[in-house]
C-alpha cells in the first residue's frame, strides 16, 4: 500500500519541524512538502502529489481557511485538516464550509493527530469533540421547532436513521458499533450509504444535517 503523502502549512518553522518528525515515524505515511502561508501552499501543491494537507488557520498573505477553499477547486484537491490553537467557532466553521475534511487543535495527541490522517485519508471527516459541541451549539438558535423532513431522509432506512442520529450526536463509529452491537464496517456500510442517498459530503456535513432537520436537537 502507498504511503499516505503529507503536505505541512504553517508559518512556525517549528511547528512544522515537530509535524515532520511525528510523520515521518509513522510506516505508512511520509511528509512531501511544507509551506509558511497559504499562498505559498497553493503554488507548490499545485506541482507537488499530496493526499493530506496538516493547515494552520492563522497565517499571513492567505489564510488557512481561504487556502482550503481554493484548494477544493483543483482537480484531485487533497483532503485538508485544519489545524488551530483556539477553538474558536468562526474558524470551525469557515474551515468546514470551505472543505475542509477535519478540524482539530494543535494541542491534539500526537496519535489521535496520525489517527486523523488516516481517517481522513480514507474518506472519512474528523471534528474534534469540542469543536462539534461548538457547531452544535451554534446551529442551536436557528434550528426549526419541528423536525423538517427531507425527500432523502425519507429512503433512509430505519436502522440507517439511528445511525444518522448518533453521528450527529458526535459518536464514532467504534461507539455507534458498541450502541448497537454491530460490527465497524457494518456502521461504515450503513455510512456510506447515508452519504449517497442524502447527496452529502461527508460525517461533518451529516452532523449539519441531523440539527438542520430536527432529528437531534440540542441538549440544554
Amino acid at each position: 500500500m502507498d504511503d499516505i503523502r503529507v503536505f505541512l502549512v504553517d508559518d512556525q518553522e517549528l511547528v512544522r519541524a515537530g509535524f515532520t518528525m511525528l510523520v515521518d515515524s509513522q510506516a505508512d505515511m511520509r511528509v512531501v512538502g511544507q509551506a509558511g502561508d497559504g499562498g505559498e501552499a497553493l503554488e507548490k501543491i499545485q506541482v507537488t502529489a499530496c493526499d493530506v494537507v496538516l493547515m494552520d488557520v492563522r497565517m499571513p498573505r492567505l489564510d488557512g481557511v481561504e487556502a482550503t477553499r481554493r484548494l477544493q477547486s483543483l482537480p484531485e484537491a487533497p483532503r485538508v485538516i485544519v489545524l488551530t490553537t483556539f477553538d474558536l467557532d468562526e474558524y470551525a466553521f469557515a474551515a468546514i464550509k470551505a472543505g475542509a475534511a477535519g478540524f482539530l487543535l494543535k494541542n491534539t495527541p500526537p496519535a489521535d493527530l496520525l489517527s486523523a490522517i488516516r481517517q481522513v485519508h480514507s474518506g472519512d471527516a474528523v471534528v474534534s469533540p469540542s469543536t462539534t459541541r461548538r457547531l452544535l451549539e451554534h446551529f442551536a438558535g436557528s434550528l426549526p421547532d419541528e423536525q423538517t423532513e427531507r425527500p432523502d431522509l425519507a429512503d433512509l432506512t430505519a436502522r440507517e436513521r439511528e445511525v444518522l442520529v448518533e453521528v450527529a450526536r458526535g459518536l464514532s463509529n467504534t461507539e455507534i458499533a458498541r450502541l448497537f452491537t454491530l460490527s465497524e464496517a457494518t456502521v461504515k456500510t450503513h455510512i456510506g450509504r447515508i452519504l449517497a442517498k442524502t447527496g452529502l459530503r461527508d460525517r461533518v456535513a451529516l452532523v449539519v444535517l441531523g440539527y438542520e432537520t430536527g432529528l437531534v436537537r440540542p441538549t440544554k
